[in-house]
């Protein structure tokens, strides 16, 4: 690693741990969705709503250290994209719990419950991760293994979307599923860019 002879800001690190502890929250809120009554539901986008505001607040915090530090961790820019990406995650996952509600799906497409296992298991590796931010050490294997579930969730949502078009369902009923597989597709892609940037930080400062 590089040596440096200036301290740097280290609550970075403490709010991007906080950030991917509170996307573990909604992954869990996720996989509680699936075997909810319709009853249920309501109550647990009201939960999913409350856990993306604090993470909107644990963003808005990261910018303020970020505009108001003069030494940074690591590049501002990779700072930003992090913050950002982490907070995309949150963002979608809640877009899918309240697609549901507001559609009022009674029951959801199998192989959703197969997406939301692999957030879920993205969501524990990237909280995990962050705290190794601090050294830079023991992070190849989250990122290749976040790229190889971000792989495999492109293949549930090919089947998925194959399942939705097999003539079963009617065509509004098409539309409002395909709406949350998508949003949950999007919440894959976004481990994957919080994956990617970490690698990129990694490799800047090696």
């Amino acid at each position: 690693m590089r040596f440096r002879l200036t301290p740097r800001e280290t609550s970075f690190y403490d709010m991007f741990a906080a950030s991917a502890d509170n996307i573990v929250t909604g992954s869990k809120l996720l996989m509680e969705l699936l075997g909810a009554d319709l009853s249920a539901r309501a109550e647990i986008a009201e939960r999913m709503r409350a856990a993306e505001h604090a993470g909107d607040d644990a963003t808005h915090a990261i910018f303020h250290q970020l505009n108001s530090s003069f030494i940074t961790p690591f590049d501002r820019e990779d700072i930003y994209n992090l913050a950002s990406s982490l907070d995309d995650i949150m963002d979608f996952m809640e877009e899918a719990v309240d697609l549901v509600v507001l559609y009022n799906v009674e029951e959801l497409p199998k192989g959703v419950e197969q997406q939301i296992e692999v957030l879920a298991r993205a969501a524990d590796l990237t909280a995990e991760a962050m705290p190794h931010l601090r050294t830079l050490d023991n992070l190849t294997e989250y990122w290749i293994e976040v790229n190889r579930l971000e792989n495999q969730a492109d293949q549930i949502h090919r089947k998925l979307l194959a399942h939705l078009f097999n003539g079963k369902y009617e065509a509004i009923e098409v539309l409002k599923l395909k709406q949350i597989v998508d949003v949950l597709e999007e919440a894959a892609d976004a481990f994957e860019h919080v994956a990617n940037t970490v690698e990129t930080i990694a490799v800047k400062e090696s």
